[in-house]
């Protein structure tokens, strides 16, 4: 039987060397290969800086302790997203409002407005799955009301919203580099990228005990540094991503092109350029379907089957949790499929006949 793994990593030869490049050169924590990778990730990403750190939360908590957020602050975010995305802003005192998303599982930019008050400060859009959010609009709101921009970048790198990169048009955005994610360094890892180079200079200093140099420290700061491995790794991930990313387009648009008929496939907005982090069906027979896939040796997921609104940890610290509609429905019945930058397309159509097997279209 076919095995599909739902993801799989980049890994190859020049992967391989380059890690081993990092081992033998007796510098392991923000050295050449970091400050390499720094200035090669916000290039591509079109910033000024780039702040590595040892993962998307750790970074997320950085930049909200640099912003100066703190409690009695509220900050506008989906709820349909992964738990990480509310766990520092909880961390700093700062309450999460959950907005409800629309058809692109990215947050509703219609309902954002309504709930803004005196205690707003920021907004937090996640990229969900790889698709930008409406960001022209979101960020005309934060405009309007000053209030911060955070992009939630964790799950799009390379993703574009009217032609420009994700991560580029917020006050900052915030990248993972976990296995899974489009770019990836083998391992927990993450950057901040800005425009903000004294935002950016706080934040190297924050990750490293609040330092400049080695024995004066003037900032009570963190250890969420970053490796000269994983820096060495993410550098040829970083010099792929772009024809990774073009694969899973090609594995999204075979997908799109042979299940629409009989699952609710994802939609891709005219200004965006998504980049398929996880290909998300929809249908009222998803437990049943994926059991059927399980048993044809296929991988599935479900990207998230418990809203963060309805989250045992935010139920018990909040008792003004709103009812998201939208959220609430497609949890029950969203099914992520294997996708990943080297995915087979013939092992896309094994995935496809399976799915209209269990529908009895084929």
């Amino acid at each position: 039987m076919k095995k599909i793994p739902l993801s799989r990593v980049f890994l190859s030869e020049e992967v391989r060397q380059a890690a081993l490049r990092a081992l033998e050169s007796g510098s392991y924590i923000l050295t050449k290969e970091c400050e390499a990778f720094e200035t090669e990730l916000a290039d591509y990403t079109g910033t000024k800086q780039a702040v590595l750190c040892s993962s998307w939360t750790a970074g997320v908590f950085l930049l909200h302790h640099a912003m100066g957020v703190k409690p009695g602050d509220d900050v506008l975010v989906p709820s349909h997203t992964a738990f990480p995305s509310i766990e520092p802003m909880i961390h700093r005192g700062a309450k999460p409002v959950f907005i409800d998303i629309d058809e692109t599982y990215c947050l509703d930019v219609d309902l954002i407005e309504a709930a803004i008050t005196s205690r707003t400060v920021g907004i937090l859009p996640v990229h969900l799955y790889g698709h930008p959010a409406n960001l022209d609009r979101v960020l005309e709101i934060a405009r309007k009301h000053h209030l911060w921009v955070l992009e939630d970048c964790a799950q799009a790198q390379g993703a574009r919203f009217n032609g420009r990169r994700v991560g580029s048009m917020g006050d900052a955005g915030a990248f993972s580099f976990f296995p899974s994610k489009n770019l990836t360094v083998l391992g927990d890892g993450g950057c901040i990228t800005t425009d903000d180079a004294a935002l950016a200079d706080k934040l190297r200093m924050l990750r490293n005990h609040g330092r400049k140099t080695k024995y004066v420290h003037e900032l009570v700061g963190y250890n969420f540094r970053f490796n000269e491995i994983q820096a060495a790794i993410g550098r040829v991930g970083l010099r792929k991503i772009d024809m990774l990313n073009e694969h899973r387009r090609k594995v999204a648009a075979r997908y799109t092109e042979r299940l629409s008929e009989v699952v609710r496939t994802p939609p891709e907005k005219a200004w965006a350029y998504a980049v398929y982090h996880m290909y998300v069906i929809r249908t009222e027979r998803r437990d049943a379907l994926a059991n059927y896939l399980q048993g044809k040796g296929i991988a599935t997921g479900i990207h998230y089957p418990v809203p963060n609104h309805q989250q045992p940890a935010i139920t018990k610290m909040y008792s003004d949790l709103p009812a998201l509609p939208q959220t609430e429905a497609v949890v029950k019945e969203i099914l992520s499929l294997p996708i990943y930058g080297e995915l087979a397309l013939e092992d896309v159509d094994y995935v496809c006949d399976s799915i209209l097997e269990f529908f009895g279209e084929q």
